[in-house]
Parts: structure tokens; sequence; C-alpha cells
């Protein structure tokens, strides 16, 4: 991979080209990181490319090795892994609640105490994750409750 930067001073807005011989995975994943720019996240559904809005995601969840977007109309497959997402949506307002989920703390409904120091997170589209006790304490801290 070859980078080039052009700094030039009359410049209008930041210009971003990218070329390549055929579209890859790697190539997708620099694409949908720099969108994140853009808060927007690039998920897959039925064969297509879709871009997401990081407003319109309530939650993800990795299942074998394979991590789901969750909004309130539909679920999407990304072709990141869990860390990397929790990585680039941190400063927007995601949470790891476990080894599995990461959450929108803004879709968050309610808490519920669970069972060994557990929390039980309701969702705005319903659904109820459960914060590991690993977890959990850092939650609470991020939400300011104690």
């Amino acid at each position: 991979m070859k980078i080039t930067i052009q700094v030039d001073e009359n410049a209008a807005d930041l210009e971003i080209s990218v070329t390549c011989r055929q579209l890859t995975s790697d190539v997708e994943k620099i694409l949908a990181t720099l969108r994140m720019m853009n808060h927007q996240l690039l998920a897959r559904k039925d064969d297509e490319i879709h871009l997401l809005d990081i407003a319109q995601i309530i939650y993800i969840e990795s299942v074998d090795r394979k991590c789901f977007i969750y909004t309130s109309e539909e679920v999407y497959q990304s072709d990141f892994r869990l860390y990397e997402l929790e990585q680039q949506l941190e400063e927007y307002g995601f949470f790891r609640v476990s080894k599995s989920f990461l959450i929108h703390l803004q879709d968050i409904q309610s808490l519920k105490a669970d069972i060994n120091r557990r929390i039980r997170i309701t969702m705005s589209n319903g659904e109820q994750i459960i914060a590991s006790r690993q977890y959990a304490d850092a939650l609470k801290k991020r939400l300011g409750v104690k």
C-alpha cells in the first residue's frame, strides 16, 4: 500500500482519493473508517452495502466472530470485529458492556440490578442486554449512577 499526502493551501475542502485494482474487504474497511469521520458506518444486508448513520445504531453484538448491528428497523452485519468497532465508536457514546455487546448509551431505556453484580439493560427497542460484572462498575461510573 502506498500513501501519498498532497498539501495544497488553495484547496477548498479535504479530498481523499483511493486508487485500487479491485474493491477488496481491506479497501472497504479503509473506506468505512473514513466514513466514520462523517458519522457513518458501512454495513451489509442481503448482499448490499448500506451506509448507516451512527445515531441509528442501538447496539452491536458479536456472535461466532461476526458483528451484527441493530437499529430500530433492521439488523446489519459488519466486516469489523467488535474491538475495532469499540475503538471507532467510543467517542460517539458507545460502551462495551460484555465480551459480545457494545451499546449506544443514548439508547438505554432502563437499568436494573441483576444477580452477581450484573446489570440488566433495557434498550430503546425493548431488547434486554446483560452487562457483565467485569463492565458493570465502569458502566455505572460512565452514566453517573451509584
